[in-house]
């Protein structure tokens, strides 16, 4: 319980009506979830506008409302708190009712296209690894120490990430790691959280469903480095044309992360294989278990931040040696009969075009590549097209087939990504729309040494269809078609 002057700290005020020194239990932005004496948020989302159930909210219990808009009647008994923007105000307010936690630990964001949840996710093992106790906020998981809750966002809600936040420094954690979207920017999630370090992986094709231009996704990732502190730091991929522009206008230490270009931290390949890779780090050499050039990018970013945090150089290198592939991504295997199945997360054209880009590094001119490839519904329609030209001029053979669908028809989304696929590899592919069977069919054309890469749902254990989701995990199912042709 705390107060409601406690909690107005950084709040941005233009009138207050009622009793000041209110106590609130609980801050609330979901009218349905409203418990006596909340604090409603009506916030002005992008397919409701919370002002209309500040009525349902007082009936139900809520004795303080906060918004941009007062309603015509109000009512006796309740405060109204009206501010300039209800999502920068629930930012502020969950942090400070649960007495700003990310002051208290060491909280590094992560932002980029694709390589959050890697990026993440390894720094909260290599941390773990090292005896000290992390935080995970993640697409895949949350994870406080050694206990695990599923995830529902990339970056949850503001009053969400505090309540983790804090439960974190209950349990002793000292370091958390956040996947930072630009959904999570733009709603303003991160607001009134205190970062120590920001990270930039790669910027490409993506969400432009909801962020329109190109132009504005960047900037909407800018943000965030703008808004660091000068006594954190922020750590930029030096080899994408987007990463110096990210860190114009930041306050905090930059530094940079490249393979190929001038930068603080440098890597290079040195082999590779299925297995594994050696890489050359700041002149050291170690051997990672991690596949692919865009891992080299991924595994010196985790490095850039365990030496900003005060690790040794030879501790991360260790730590980094022991790393294992995040679930979902790049998930290698070989069949009893010699195929080499892999799942990936690969999901927009930029990092298909890597997976499919690795897997050609590594193999030899014998072994087919037949990849799975498909594009979720009621997302970015643009780039349907490029994974088409990407999957069929990359593969030998390609079988496009459904993804999430969600309320679209997937029959139409194949139709989309077909229409990039040029004349010269139009033999090459294949349109199944169940998705098991087109994994089968995948299997099925694959002989010993072949590869077969199901891409684009990588962790999910599920499939969107029309509001419902099946239970459809791409590993069990490649797991069960292969014991069935091993018979």
């Amino acid at each position: 319980m705390k107060i409601l002057s406690e909690i107005l700290d950084g709040v941005a005020v233009l009138d207050q009506i009622g009793v000041a020194d209110v106590s609130v239990v609980a801050i609330v932005f979901d009218s349905r979830k409203i418990v006596a004496d909340a604090l409603f948020v009506a916030q002005k989302g992008t397919a409701f506008d919370g002002h209309l159930f500040i009525g349902k909210a007082i009936d139900l219990g809520a004795t303080v409302i906060v918004c941009q808009e007062l309603p015509n009647e109000l009512m006796d008994g309740v405060t109204y708190v009206k501010v300039v923007n209800s999502d920068v105000a629930l930012a502020h307010l969950a942090s400070n009712f649960y007495d700003n936690p990310s002051s208290k630990l060491k909280l590094v964001g992560i932002t980029g296209t694709n390589g959050k949840t890697t990026v993440a996710t390894l720094l909260y093992d290599l941390f773990q690894k090292a005896g000290l106790k992390a935080g995970l906020l993640s697409t895949v998981k949350i994870k406080i120490g050694s206990e695990s809750f599923d995830a529902t966002h990339t970056t949850p809600d503001s009053v969400t990430i505090n309540s983790y936040l804090s439960k974190m420094l209950d349990a002793g954690v000292t370091h958390c790691f956040m996947e930072v979207s630009s959904h999570g920017i733009h709603q303003c999630r991160t607001e009134g959280l205190q970062f120590d370090g920001g990270v930039f992986t790669n910027l490409s094709h993506d969400h432009l469903d909801y962020h329109k231009t190109f132009a504005e996704y960047r900037d909407v990732k800018k943000k965030f480095f703008d808004d660091l502190s000068k006594d954190a730091f922020a750590l930029t991929n030096a080899d994408d044309k987007n990463g110096n522009i990210l860190l114009q206008n930041t306050k905090a230490k930059k530094i940079s992360y490249a393979l190929k270009s001038m930068a603080d931290y440098k890597a290079r390949v040195l082999e590779k294989s299925f297995s594994g890779m050696l890489l050359q780090v700041q002149n050291s050499e170690v051997w990672v278990q991690l596949i692919g050039e865009f891992n080299v990018s991924n595994l010196l970013a985790i490095y850039g931040v365990a030496v900003e945090l005060g690790m040794e150089h030879d501790s991360v290198l260790l730590l980094m040696s022991q790393l294992e592939s995040v679930n979902g991504r790049f998930q290698y295997a070989i069949s009893k009969t010699g195929i080499v199945t892999i799942v990936d997360y690969a999901h927009t054209p930029d990092a298909l075009k890597n997976v499919l880009g690795t897997i050609e590094g590594i193999r030899s001119t014998k072994e087919n590549l037949i990849s799975v490839v498909g594009c979720g519904g009621d997302r970015d329609t643009s780039k349907r097209s490029k994974m088409g030209n990407i999957a069929a001029a990359m593969s030998d053979q390609v079988v496009f087939t459904s993804d999430n669908p969600r309320f679209e028809d997937p029959q139409s989304i194949i139709d989309q990504i077909e229409e990039g696929v040029s004349k010269e590899d139009d033999k090459k592919v294949l349109s199944i729309l169940d998705r098991k069977q087109a994994i089968k069919t995948a299997l099925k054309l694959a002989s010993q040494g072949d590869i077969v890469l199901v891409a684009g749902k990588g962790h999910e254990d599920y499939q969107d269809v029309q509001g419902v989701k099946h239970h459809f995990d791409d590993k069990e199912i490649i797991k069960e078609i292969l014991i069935a042709l091993e018979k």
